[in-house]
């Protein structure tokens, strides 16, 4: 009963998430679609700007969604853990894009600050007005899922990144509107860089450290060790390899050297020992071990 409602809650939550991502991909279209054809005729960079801007949200948005249908695929013989790194690829990707429009954003306010072009501030300041509302219309429907997981989090950065970028938009309109001061919107859009760049740094980084089977950040493996080598009936351990399938699971590894020659149904309380104590404390949910008696100690494993 407890296991039925444990995937049903799961499956409940999935569908929400999905459900949030699809209504994004809408609103977003629409903002690209409008801002493209106001940056035309009002002949704003800024306006166009942004609208690229939507329509990598827009891509970065549909990518997370196939990313959170795939993670929930079950496993099969040939992906015996299923997908699941699925949304660890898609928010990599998306903290990829990311980085790239950050640097972009660089490119563009620099060359605003030498070239600074004649715009129309009526279209700048309602179109960027129109990007401030579905954008934080949008931003407001990832918020309490950004936290699930590090591709929901890329897909909300991206978003709240675009809803600055519109009051920046909007800023500037105004500003050129009333005080000519067309140097506003560099200066607003390299501050908007350095935000995006700063938050989206520790996704890049973790997304790689998961993508790279390297132990999490927050673990010394030394410190396993020493835990692992000190329950009743170990003698001592090596190979050790601590990695995350996802931001959720992690994995541990390692081959426990027992003090005298046992049979495998008396391994079994060492087992549950260690892999208790490794749960409770340091939060490792998956654990595989190779018991050995007098073993060979060399450096490492042939893998």
């Amino acid at each position: 009963m407890s296991g039925h409602t444990h995937t049903h809650g799961h499956d409940h939550r999935s569908g929400h998430t999905r459900n949030r991502l699809a209504l994004t991909v809408v609103l977003n279209s629409a903002i690209t679609v409008a801002q493209v054809i106001g940056g035309i005729i009002s002949g704003s960079l800024a306006l166009i700007s942004d609208a690229l801007h939507n329509l990598s949200d827009v891509l970065a948005v549909v990518l997370a969604w196939v990313a959170h249908y795939l993670s929930g695929k079950p496993r099969t013989g040939r992906s015996s853990f299923g997908l699941q790194r699925a949304e660890i690829l898609a928010a990599f990707i998306n903290a990829l894009v990311l980085m790239g429009i950050s640097v972009f954003l660089v490119v563009e306010a620099i060359r605003r600050f030498m070239h600074p072009g004649e715009v129309d501030p009526v279209w700048m300041f309602w179109l960027g007005l129109l990007g401030i509302v579905a954008n934080g219309i949008s931003v407001l429907i990832l918020h309490g899922g950004r936290n699930h997981n590090l591709n929901m989090k890329a897909a909300y950065l991206h978003l709240l990144g675009d809803t600055l970028t519109s009051v920046a938009v909007v800023a500037g309109a105004l500003c050129i509107h009333f005080l000519g001061w067309y140097w506003i919107d560099p200066v607003v859009t390299l501050l908007i860089s350095a935000y995006l760049a700063v938050h989206t740094w520790s996704i890049l980084r973790e997304s790689v450290e998961i993508l790279m089977q390297m132990s999490p950040a927050h673990l010394d493996p030394d410190k396993v060790s020493r835990a692992v080598a000190s329950v009743e009936g170990v003698r001592s351990v090596h190979h050790i390899h601590i990695w995350k399938l996802n931001d959720e699971r992690i994995h541990f590894e390692a081959h426990v050297v027992l003090p005298a020659d046992s049979l495998v149904s008396e391994t079994a309380s060492i087992h549950k020992k260690i892999k208790e104590m490794l749960k409770a404390g340091f939060g490792i949910n998956h654990v595989t071990i190779q018991f050995e008696y007098k073993n060979k100690t060399e450096a490492d494993c042939d893998c």
